[in-house]
């Protein structure tokens, strides 16, 4: 009895790996906060942690007024190279094997544990959409979307139990766009383009357009992770790369403390 019931554990481990998701290696395009394709536009206080680039295209502007901490790449042979491995990962992604369908559900209000999660069509959030990572820091989060990924104003993406951005990817068929004040976690490959709009922030992940614009205003996106709350790190951090942008730093307080009182309510 003892024997079948150590074969059956093992069967239903192997079962499970192999519908689990894997993470999914960024290359080239891991050291990159912002990965345009066609351009990277700018308006106002942007901060970014991590190397700003585009290709095939050439022309990043808004950079200043916003900053970054590491290199920009316009049109480079390391820009053509993360490009190349970004749309490897975006295949990597979109070829896992779905556990859960969320077509034409709404993923705020939604508690989600590590999976690949698929939308054949759109997908939306609107509220917070909790991650569960079950105690497990290396949890991952695949979510494959058949075209758009809109969040409405002031959406959040949460971990809970351990877990990070450094292993969520959205892999988006065609353009996302974060509302204003969105607190997002994770990388995401869109096939199109990736607009955020006023004080969205995107924690342990990057924005990568493989082959559209990612437009940008007075944002913070960050590759580093630095816990597992899924909110932006607090503001202090942020302006230690860079002077002078204390009220970006206002704002996104404002938004946090606002969005967690939501959660907390």
């Amino acid at each position: 009895m003892k024997r079948h019931g150590i074969l059956l554990a093992a069967l239903l481990s192997s079962a499970w790996s192999v519908h689990a998701a894997t993470t999914i290696p960024l290359g080239a395009a891991q050291q990159f906060a912002v990965l345009g394709a066609s351009t990277v536009t700018n308006t106002g206080p942007t901060v970014l942690h991590g190397d700003l680039g585009v290709w095939p295209g050439t022309a990043i502007t808004g950079f200043p007024p916003g900053a970054f901490s590491g290199t920009i790449h316009a049109g480079d042979a390391v820009a053509m190279q993360a490009q190349a491995d970004a749309t490897t990962a975006y295949n990597n992604a979109a070829g896992q094997a779905a556990n859960t369908v969320l077509t034409g559900q709404d993923l705020g209000g939604l508690t989600l544990t590590p999976g690949v999660y698929s939308f054949a069509s759109s997908a939306q959030l609107t509220g917070t959409l909790i991650l569960d990572a079950i105690g497990n820091p290396n949890a991952v989060f695949i979510f494959q979307i058949g075209s758009t990924l809109t969040t409405a104003s002031n959406s959040v993406v949460q971990f809970i139990n351990g877990g990070q951005g450094a292993d969520l990817f959205w892999q988006v068929g065609s353009s996302e766009t974060l509302g204003t004040g969105t607190l997002f976690a994770g990388t995401t490959l869109a096939l199109a383009s990736i607009t955020m709009n006023t004080g969205a922030s995107i924690n342990c992940g990057r924005a990568i357009a493989l082959n559209g614009a990612v437009t940008l205003d007075s944002n913070a996106i960050g590759t580093g992770c630095g816990g597992s709350t899924g909110g932006v790190p607090e503001p202090a951090t942020w302006a230690m790369l860079t002077m002078g942008f204390g009220a970006l730093g206002a704002v996104l307080r404002n938004n946090r403390r606002s969005a967690l009182a939501g959660v907390a309510a």
